[in-house]
């Protein structure tokens, strides 16, 4: 399967807490931090939740 990369460029502060959730359930521990994932529908229904916060790469 393809894989995604994605990375966390805006801050969190000031969103809600399920938002905040979403992106530590991506794999995110600070800014700017890059993770790699497996391109899944649920993965994608994270990316869509806090597309706002994100830059996606598909590879």
């Amino acid at each position: 399967m393809a894989k995604i990369r994605i990375k966390w460029i805006k801050s969190d502060i000031g969103y809600s807490r399920d938002q905040k959730r979403t992106v530590k359930a991506l794999g995110f521990h600070k800014l700017n931090d890059v993770v790699e994932k497996e391109d899944t529908p649920a993965v994608r229904g994270m990316i869509n939740k806090i597309n706002h916060l994100l830059i996606v790469e598909e590879k």
